[in-house]
């Protein structure tokens, strides 16, 4: 008979390693072994948190290039 799994160790991403994955997410490319290794040590919510904010940033960076530009 299987025993239930016990409870999961707490995951331990920094704020640098899951800025560095979306980073790379962004860009679309990521080493296998470092994607997997994101899985374990990331939540979730640390992904999204970093991406909105990404993405704020990135269109607030577009908008100042047409600012400048035009």
């Amino acid at each position: 008979m299987a025993s239930a799994p016990g409870p999961q160790p707490p995951r331990k991403g920094n704020l640098w390693r899951t800025v560095k994955a979306v980073a790379w997410s962004f860009l679309g490319v990521r080493k296998g072994a470092e994607w997997q290794e994101d899985g374990v040590q990331i939540t979730p919510l640390q992904v999204i948190a970093v991406g909105l904010v990404a993405i704020f940033l990135f269109v607030l960076g577009l908008m100042a290039l047409v600012q400048w530009l035009v």
